[in-house]
């Protein structure tokens, strides 16, 4: 397994970790737990951004620009749906 691999799967696992957050700070009726859950969540959101951060640093996660065309075509559809 290579570092690609390793961190890309890390990543993978940051973002269900929020998830969880997420979750239990939201469902939480314990104002104390709440805080805590918080504090994990923002812990997991920063580790997620340094590793997405040195992932773009090695081209090893591609960000693909869309054009504004393709956005607005994309809304125009949205719009009509309703």
């Amino acid at each position: 397994m290579n570092d690609q691999v390793l961190m890309d799967n890390y990543l993978l696992i940051l973002k269900s970790t929020v998830e969880v957050y997420v979750h239990g700070t939201l469902e939480s009726s314990n104002e104390d737990i709440r805080n805590l859950l918080k504090i994990g969540l923002d812990e997991t959101m920063s580790h997620q951004a340094t590793t997405y951060d040195e992932m773009t640093k090695y081209g090893w996660y591609q960000i693909n620009n869309v054009e504004a065309s393709t956005i607005n075509q994309t809304l125009s559809k949205i719009k009509n749906q309703n």
